[in-house]
């Protein structure tokens, strides 16, 4: 059940705590519901207006234009539109944001290529990189819910420019304001990530549903399948134009891996041939770091009192950050496989150990 008590999504310090949302689909629709769920003051526009009636109802704000959203003045403007349409959308946001004001986040699942469009609009000063680990393989407002970002990690992305006071406020919002956990890292780090965790996985997962369908066997086999197909091949029921544009989007990454990968099978395949017994075991225990991180993981999920499980007790505690030198602590803490859930101050946040394999 999501949580609806009130909370301040900025700081308090702030002169503002609207949010602005650009795109209300699946993910900008789930997004805007979940603030206003929890207290958020939201507004939003969409290129078409069929989500409004609904929106307004259920407490979102609807601007007829992105002009006149910008010019609201939000706190942060958090744009959840297509890639695609990012350039137009940021041409016609530098005409009437006040970047003084107003910061700019995203959800794209690809930060290099958004930072490059918003440093060409001129808009780089205000702009804080985000993705958040939230979906499904359904798409629109019809399928948004708020439930959607229960306990998801976000992405941040920093460079060299980007401003901590801003960072922040972007910080604030999601932690704060959406309820999640986050990791900082750079755009480099994160679509190289992005691109192993799930660009990559949905061109595997499209050739499994590719392979069964050009299969003479494929009835019998569609017959057969259980849940491990269901599993290996959800990712593949999504939208292809989606998933190319995704997959596009993030093209050398996908490339490198999907190389590795035809390389793993290839081996495999010919251990197999060969009779290689030793290859086939090494194979299959390679492995055994990520079946006993997820294991560990299971046991903390499903645990009644989670201070119960082994070494929880030393899996939170205080982190603080150098001013100085933020950017290196706070992507050294997202190598120790360390989440940002709380943040107590400007420069401590409270952590939790959550994917250290």
């Amino acid at each position: 059940m999501v949580e609806a008590q009130p909370t301040h999504t900025i700081h308090a310090n702030d002169r503002n705590h609207t949010v602005g949302i650009v795109g209300l689909g699946l993910i900008g629709g789930s997004l805007a519901r979940r603030l206003v769920a929890r207290g958020a003051d939201v507004i939003a526009w969409n290129h078409r207006d069929h989500p409004y009636a609904q929106a307004q109802a259920d407490g979102i704000r609807c601007m007829t234009t992105l002009a006149e959203l910008a010019q609201a003045q939000p706190a942060i403007i958090v744009l959840c539109n297509p890639l695609k349409a990012m350039p137009a959308i940021l041409a016609e946001l530098k005409r009437s944001l006040n970047s003084q004001v107003t910061t700019l986040t995203d959800v794209g699942s690809v930060k290099t290529m958004v930072r490059e469009q918003v440093n060409d609009a001129g808009l780089g000063e205000c702009y804080v990189g985000a993705h958040p680990m939230a979906g499904n393989e359904l798409s629109g407002w019809s399928a948004a819910d708020p439930a959607l970002y229960n306990d998801a990690l976000w992405a941040v992305s920093v460079d060299e420019h980007t401003d901590y006071d801003r960072f922040l406020a972007v910080a604030r919002l999601i932690v704060q304001g959406v309820g999640n956990r986050i990791i900082v890292i750079n755009d480099h780090v994160h679509d190289g990530a992005a691109a192993m965790i799930s660009h990559m996985p949905h061109v595997v997962s499209t050739a499994l549903i590719n392979e069964i369908t050009a299969h003479p066997d494929r009835n019998i086999a569609a017959a057969l399948a259980a849940g491990c197909w269901r599993d290996m091949t959800r990712v593949a029921l999504t939208d292809p134009n989606r998933t190319r544009a995704m997959v596009d989007e993030d093209a050398a990454n996908v490339e490198t891996l999907l190389r590795s990968m035809a390389t793993r099978l290839t081996d495999m395949a010919d251990a197999l041939r060969d009779g290689d017994s030793d290859r086939i075991t090494d194979f299959f225990a390679a492995g055994q770091p990520f079946r006993d991180y997820k294991a560990a993981q299971r046991l903390r999920d499903s645990a009644g009192d989670p201070a119960s499980v082994p070494g929880a007790e030393q899996s939170e505690y205080d982190l603080h950050i150098d001013p100085d030198h933020w950017r290196a602590d706070l992507l050294a803490s997202a190598r120790r496989g360390e989440h940002i859930v709380a943040i107590r101050d400007s420069y401590d946040m409270r952590v939790q150990v959550r994917s250290a394999i």
